[in-house]
């Protein structure tokens, strides 16, 4: 199966499975922030994991189920105001396979 990540984004929230707010620079102050991917070549099968990572360190890892061929998923994380730097997420396949990753600030 041959997956492939249509859209990404580091958004402040999700509202009716569109991303809201994406940017790629955030103020410390936003409390949390979403990770929203439309992924295709999936089956209700498949499964993914968002990775997040602060500073090169991983934060949290969200593994989603994908459940057909066009799917939208989002994963959340909750940002402490300390925790200002550089961020990325990275969308994982089963594998291991990075399929994409998306870098961003907290300030």
């Amino acid at each position: 199966v041959e997956l492939n990540v249509d859209e990404m984004a580091v958004c402040t929230s999700v509202e009716e499975r569109q991303p809201v707010g994406a940017d790629t620079a955030f103020a410390k102050t936003v409390g949390q922030l979403y990770c929203f991917t439309k992924v295709s070549g999936g089956s209700d099968t498949t499964a993914i994991s968002h990775i997040w990572y602060y500073n090169g360190k991983e934060m949290a890892k969200v593994g989603l189920s994908i459940k057909g061929k066009t799917w939208r998923t989002w994963s959340s994380k909750r940002i402490v105001e300390d925790w200002v730097g550089k961020w990325k997420v990275e969308v994982v396949s089963e594998s291991g396979t990075v399929l994409k990753s998306q870098e961003f600030e907290v300030k």
